[in-house]
């Protein structure tokens, strides 16, 4: 993996691609082999998205490699087309894996390798929670060669030896950051033990790269290169600045909306005053979220209370003035959010500098209202020489569908980890489950105890990688009938 002297990147880095020091020369269109072209002309291709010119010669050449690139940079194309390349379709067996954070994705990563593979004869199927298992079971008995899926099913087709992976050759995390945002890492660590024996090629594609996503991709890449391509920038010690204008009156509504998105394992949020401070610790505690102040108005008792729970990693949202969080250095933190515009521009240099600390990467996210404070952005940026990337906001439908979807990977987790006894006491409430998704009446009740499960669920932060490595066999190594999951013993003991 390249190094990089963090003392020489800024702000105001050049626009720039991180490389490996032994860097592939870019691919074209033309280069590509012919059954890739032809393939990729099917789909309308005609020429190849930068992504997809830089990563293509690394899978390739069959280096494990970290790709740094946003959504929407053309980066399924970059694993897709070497996939490909790398599937026999005469064996009707999985031979390669994608791992997603969503159904979205899922199925319209799939599209894309039907898309890609139909003339070639490569079988995909896409694997996602929440729907029957019908569809996905017979794209596998028919041989599938390509598994698009998020983790959690992928685990459950496993775990009912419906899926196999002896024959897998090729390993993609797609949106990593996502992955484990939705809470998907134990279900990756489980997914880990059916890896074959023999060596594989692994990948790994995220729009970010704080410390528990490296940490992630070295515990299933082997030696992996690095190759960062977000917005042309240099963004492996530094954070990427985002900015989404928020109607006054909505502030708040919409800083929990951006922490339901985002799901960070812990943050520091930046106000301007300390009665701001007192306001939004209150209105994060009352949504659900482990919140908690620091001001000037606080004892000193009070303080180092909220400071040891800074220290020891135990309080995962801070909300402080500039005064109050000056000296504080809080692990792992991957997010900085700014309610409102800081009052003087030096201030936002000093929260922006709180993350992406030890070559990792993190995100600053400011709120503006106002033509005021839009400007007060924009003389900071041009300043600093700092790219802000504006977003819109996630609307409720969006973030309804996040919550879903992670509500939803959170209780498979849990049934997944239900004994005999538990599966039977279960079923006494199927009947009633069945009768109330019929009527309104039932289906508030439903949604009720829904909303209960998942606001419990907000106190704790997903699940990141530390040093989980020991807890499962490396990459390659199996576990042994002994060091099998439970949950599998407990289904045999079903049949």
């Amino acid at each position: 993996m390249t190094d990089l002297d963090p003392a020489s990147l800024s702000l105001a880095a050049p626009a720039d691609i991180v490389e490996p020091d032994d860097a592939l020369p870019a691919i074209t269109f033309a280069d590509l082999p012919p059954a890739l072209q032809q393939a990729a002309a099917r789909a309308g291709w005609s020429s190849l998205m930068p992504v997809q010119a830089k990563a293509i010669p690394y899978l390739l050449a069959r280096r494990d490699l970290m790709v740094q690139s946003r959504t929407g940079s053309g980066k399924t194309g970059a694993f897709l087309l070497p996939i490909l390349h790398r599937i026999d379709p005469k064996q009707a067996v999985c031979q390669a894996l994608v791992l997603v954070p969503t159904r979205e994705l899922a199925k319209q990563v799939a599209q894309e390798a039907e898309t890609l593979g139909e003339a070639a004869g490569v079988r995909s199927v896409a694997m996602y929670g929440g729907v029957g298992y019908g569809p996905q079971l017979d794209a596998l008995r028919q041989g599938a060669h390509l598994v698009i899926g998020t983790p959690g099913r992928v685990l459950d087709h496993l775990l009912r030896r419906n899926l196999r992976l002896d024959d897998l050759r090729i390993l993609v995390f797609d949106e990593a950051d996502r992955m484990l945002s939705m809470g998907f890492y134990p279900d990756m660590i489980e997914v880990r033990r059916y890896l074959p024996r023999q060596p594989i090629n692994a990948y790994m594609f995220s729009a970010t790269f704080p410390s528990y996503v490296m940490r992630l991709a070295h515990q299933f890449l082997t030696q992996p290169d690095f190759l960062s391509l977000s917005r042309d920038r240099v963004h492996v010690d530094a954070a990427d600045h985002v900015l989404y204008e928020t109607p006054p009156m909505d502030r708040d509504r919409s800083l929990v909306r951006l922490i339901e998105v985002e799901n960070p394992a812990s943050a520091l949020i930046f106000c301007n005053t300390k009665n701001t401070v007192h306001y939004v610790s209150v209105v994060l505690q009352r949504f659900g979220y482990d919140a908690d102040e620091l001001s000037s108005d606080l004892s000193q008792q009070d303080r180092e209370k909220v400071l040891k729970r800074v220290r020891e990693g135990k309080l995962r949202f801070l909300v402080a003035t500039d005064v109050a969080a000056r000296g504080l250095d809080i692990p792992e933190l991957s997010h900085v959010f700014l309610y409102e515009p800081p009052e003087d521009p030096e201030s936002y240099i000093h929260r922006a500098g709180r993350t992406a600390r030890a070559g990792a990467t993190g995100v600053v996210i400011s709120l503006i209202s106002g033509v005021g404070e839009r400007l007060q952005m924009d003389r900071l940026a041009k300043r600093y020489g700092i790219a802000m990337e504006e977003r819109d906001l996630p609307t409720a439908a969006a973030v309804s569908a996040v919550v879903a979807e992670r509500v939803t990977t959170l209780l498979e987790a849990k049934l997944r980890q239900r004994d005999k006894l538990q599966t039977e006491r279960m079923g006494r409430f199927t009947s009633l489950a069945a009768e109330w998704a019929g009527s309104e009446e039932g289906r508030g009740l439903l949604a009720m105890l829904i909303d209960d499960f998942y606001q419990a669920s907000l106190h704790a932060p997903p699940v990141p990688p530390a040093a989980a490595q020991e807890e499962a066999p490396p990459r390659g190594e199996r576990a042994t009938s002994d060091e099998k999951p439970k949950h599998r013993r407990r289904r045999r003991d079903r049949r």
